[in-house]
Formats: structure tokens, sequence, C-alpha cells
């Protein structure tokens, strides 16, 4: 008697096997039964979450971590739905995940079955590409293309819907190796011709400036930009996910730039000449008032994806290509610099606008994250939520490795921080990972407290609890009049009793003297996960600051003694 063939949902799991899956983040639910019970067998690991949000989420620092695309299996109707902000997140952030949904079986599509939703119609505007699989033949060729889109260029996430019928029932199609994508072109090296012109502009220019994005991070172009600065004695500024491309420590590194960044580095930003954008995309958050950024600097921008090109600021000279490979092309052209009296100046702004905080009045948000980097020296992993303590964090942990630094950025989805950290904790095992977050985003996933605890993972959770959300306070302090409007966070929780609810470890920091002990204590601590709550004072803001709308040059470095008017830009 001859065997069965296998289901959709089997050779949907080896598909996922031949692409080195390790994990796969999920939850459960009726159309997803076939693809859930194929994974009894395989040798891939489920890691059941609490939330299917917090599945993209993990799935995101899980490949933000590694360099791996992420895996995500959901059920339909709600259960996709819940996806979208993480896939929101990934596609702002050039992340590669895979989120796999059950759908309803194909007959009732359209018919308002039980739990059916339009998933790839809602997950259009939120994906690079989508898959609504109605010929079970069909599983093997999708899934390596998937897998391909999603890695490949610009990464991003890419979604397929498999009915249930499809899943459970027979596929006996061969395995793909080849993708065959008309349209689809993958950049790598860039047109010598634009590589000789950069070596030019770079060779004239007295006060060049390396502006780090994101891009590098993918792309490992880190050495190569180092190389790059030294060889030009240029300084290097990076985004908030440029972070770690470029060790922050290097002493041709002026930190990040833009709306919360240093001050040194944005008065690099404005006296440069030259501005050279690798794999970063001039976003609003960078530029502030567009028409008086750079006015003056010759624009260069390398870019995997050509559609940033001219988006924000008109350019003098664009390079399509991988970030490293256009970087490595262009050193054998680049030459020594006459940048001495730049360097200076730059060192200059670095003694005389440092980073600072006040050391008295409580326990400081900032006093945390400066322990937390002088503990960790930039080597652990550090995702954190957003808002103000995704500022302080940004600013006091310097990060010397790439992929070692997880945010999100363009989305700015708080209750990311947790689950990410959670993921990368899974893509890197032997690596140190602690979650920064406050008490805000923290709340919005902190049911994924339980898939730490039941897996014991040694990730260690820092919440900086204001009990306000602190950056839409500040901006209500500083252009609102005081006016306080949805922002106080009365009813937070205990979160050490919550904490230990879950039977995770926790610690509590209330005064500046305890900042160390409970620091380190979390810090040897690798039987579990565990958390440390920071008590730290309620009305406190993050400088240096670039009102929304506003110049570089209008930076704010501490709280202005008058009135400000409203921000024209986006929060």
């Amino acid at each position: 008697m001859s065997a069965l063939p296998p289901t959709g949902a089997e050779r949907l799991i080896q598909c996922l096997e031949r692409e080195g899956v390790e994990y796969i983040f999920g939850l459960s639910g009726g159309a997803a039964m076939p693809i859930f019970d194929a994974l009894v067998d395989s040798n891939i690991k489920l890691i059941m979450v609490r939330h299917e949000q917090g599945a993209t989420h993990m799935a995101d620092g899980y490949a933000r971590a590694t360099g791996k695309p992420g895996v995500v299996l959901v059920t339909s109707g709600p259960g996709a739905t819940n996806t979208v902000t993480g896939l929101l997140t990934a596609l702002m952030d050039s992340v590669p995940i895979i989120v796999l949904c059950g759908q309803t079986v194909s007959p009732m599509l359209g018919k308002d079955a039980f739990q059916e939703a339009d998933v790839t119609g809602i997950t259009y505007p939120v994906v690079k590409h989508s898959y609504l699989v109605k010929d079970g033949a069909d599983i093997p060729r999708v899934t390596r293309e998937a897998f391909y889109i999603a890695s490949t260029g610009r990464p991003g996430p890419v979604l397929i819907d498999l009915p249930k019928d499809v899943t459970q029932g027979p596929c006996e199609a061969p395995f793909v190796d080849d993708v065959e994508l008309p349209g689809y072109r993958v950049p790598s090296r860039a047109d010598p011709d634009d590589i000789a012109a950069a070596a030019e502009l770079l060779k004239s220019a007295k006060r060049p400036l390396l502006y780090v994005g994101n891009g590098a991070v993918i792309s490992g172009a880190g050495k190569a930009i180092i190389t790059l600065a030294e060889r030009l004695r240029a300084p290097i500024v990076n985004t908030l996910l440029g972070k770690g491309a470029a060790d922050e420590t290097h002493p041709l590194h002026l930190g990040m730039l833009g709306m919360h960044g240093t001050a040194y580095a944005n008065k690099a930003v404005v006296d440069c000449d030259l501005i050279m954008s690798i794999g970063a995309r001039w976003d609003d958050r960078i530029t502030g008032k567009l028409d008086e950024f750079c006015v003056d600097a010759v624009k260069i921008h390398v870019d995997v994806d050509p559609s940033e090109f001219n988006k924000m600021v008109p350019l003098d000279l664009a390079i399509h290509g991988d970030a490293r490979l256009v970087v490595e092309d262009l050193l054998p052209m680049i030459e020594p610099g006459d940048t001495e009296a730049w360097l200076a100046q730059c060192d200059e702004w670095r003694r005389k606008y440092p980073l600072k905080y006040p050391k008295q009045g409580g326990l400081r948000a900032q006093h945390v994250l400066d322990r937390l980097h002088a503990l960790t020296l930039g080597n652990a992993v550090i995702a954190t939520d957003v808002g103000q303590h995704q500022m302080w964090a940004a600013q006091f942990c310097l990060s010397t490795t790439n992929r070692n630094w997880l945010s999100s950025g363009g989305a700015g989805t708080m209750g990311y921080g947790f689950p990410a950290a959670i993921g990368a904790q899974f893509g890197q095992p032997n690596k140190e990972v602690w979650s920064v977050s406050g008490d805000g985003g923290f709340q919005m996933t902190q049911a994924e407290l339980a898939t730490a605890a039941i897996h014991k993972l040694p990730v260690k959770c820092l919440i900086i609890n204001n009990n306000y959300l602190g950056m839409v306070r500040q901006w209500q302090e500083l252009f609102y009049d005081n006016r306080y409007s949805g922002v106080d966070l009365e009813g937070n929780p205990d979160f050490v009793k919550l904490a230990q609810a879950y039977g995770i470890q926790a610690w509590r920091i209330k005064r500046p003297a305890d900042v160390d002990r409970i620091l380190k204590l979390a810090h040897a601590y690798n039987e579990g996960p565990c958390v440390v709550v920071a008590e730290v004072v309620k009305e406190d803001n993050v400088f240096p600051m670039i009102p929304a709308g506003a110049a570089i040059k209008d930076m704010l470095i501490e709280k202005p003694r008058v009135r400000m008017e409203k921000p024209t830009g986006s929060t």
C-alpha cells in the first residue's frame, strides 16, 4: 500500500525546513490547525505567544539580531489582522519577516465566513509582497519566492494567506530552488562612474560628514565605513536605526543626529560642506525643516532602493547599490583629506555641548541608562520600546557591534521592545539581551512575560517607570502650556509583583545609590528572565531636541525659558 502524499501544510513545513527556519512565533486557531499539526513532526520549534502582535515583534527582533528572516504563524480573521502593526513596523524599518496566515476554505472566500478577513487586501500597504495561495501545488514556489523577496534588496515583510482546504489537501509539487521574478532586480555593485564621481566630490570637501543609516546595518558596511572615515579623516553620525553599523565609541563618531541626537552631531550637520548618506533615507526626524537642511552642502546618497533618491532632499549624486559594496569599491579611490580644522571644530562642540543630566532631585532615567552602558560596554543586544526612554537609551547606550541595537524607528511602535528582545534572545542565545521599555509601552505587550518565563530565556527587562506617557507629556509641557491630556498612567500595576506572578525574578530601583548594585544583579542572573523596574522622576525631558518642523540650527539644548509655539511638523 503506497504512502499518502504530503498535505499542503506538511509540504509548507518541509519548505520552511529547507529555508533553515529555526523558530516559528505564533498562536493557533481553527483555520491554521493543519499547519500547526504539521509542526508536531518538525524540528522547527514553535514559540507560542500570548498575542499575535507579540509574535510579529519577536520575529522582527530575531531577524534584526541575526540577519535571517523571522517567521510568524497565525490563524485567520482577527489572528491575521493582529499582525498588521508588526507588519508596518517591519516594512518601515526594512526587516525580513514571513507571516503565514490560516484562511477560511476557498469556496467560502468573500462570503463572510466565520473568522474570514481579506487579509491580503488589508495588508497590501504594509508588506513588501503578499500571496493568497489557492492551489496547493503553488506552495513550494510561493514559499521560496517569499523568502527571496523578504531578504534581498531592501528587505521587508511578506505575507502568505493559506486557505484551510489548501493546507489540508494533498501537495505533491516538487521543491523549488530557483526563483524567476520578472521585473524584480536585486542591485549589488554600483555604476563605476558614480563611484568615481563620489570620490571626486569627497576629495574636494573640507568639512565632509558620513551619515550612516539602517542600510549600513543590513549590508554589514560598518568596517568599510570606519576605514572610509579614517582615510578621509571625516566624522560619522548615525540615525536611530544606524546605531552599531559603525562603532559608536570610535573617536571619529559623533553619535546620533536628528530630533534627539547629540548637539555636536547636529552642529556638524549644520556646518558640513558635504554629507554622504550611506543607507539612510533623509527622514523627517533627521532633516527637520527641509528648506533649511544642509542648504550649501553637497549631498551624496548611497541606497539599495532607488525610490528613496530625491524623495526628501535634492541630491548632487545618487549611487544605486549595496551600501557595503559601494563603500568598498570607493575606498581605493580615496585620498587623505585636509580636515584637521574640521575635526578640531567637531571636538570643540563635543567638549562644549556634552550629553548631561541633573545629578540631584531623584532617580533619573539617563543615570540608569548611562550605568547600563558602563556595565555592558556596548556589547549587549538592546531592544527598546518607543518614547523618552528610547531616546535616552540611544544617547547613552552606545553600540559597538552591528545588529546589537533593535528599535522601532519609522513606525514608532509602542509595545515593540520586550517581544523584540525575546526574539533576539532566541536568535542570539549566547548574547546578553536587554529590553528597555517605558511603563506605557511595556503594558501593550506585557503578556509576553509568559513566553519568556516558559522558555526560561535569560532576557533582561528594564522598565523605566515614570507613570506617564513621557514623550507626549514633554510636548504638552513645552508646546501646550502644560495642559496634560491623556498622558497620566495612574493605575499602573506594581511591575515587580506582576513579574513575580509569572515566576520571574524582579528588582526595584528607587534611589541613585541602588542603580549599580541592582543592574549588576540582573547582569549576572541567567537562570531565566528578570525584570528591573526603575522608579524615575515623573517629569523629565529629553534634550537636545529639535521641535518638529524646525530647522536643525534651532535645536534646544535645554528647556526654553519662554513659551514655545506649537510645532508645525509631525510628532
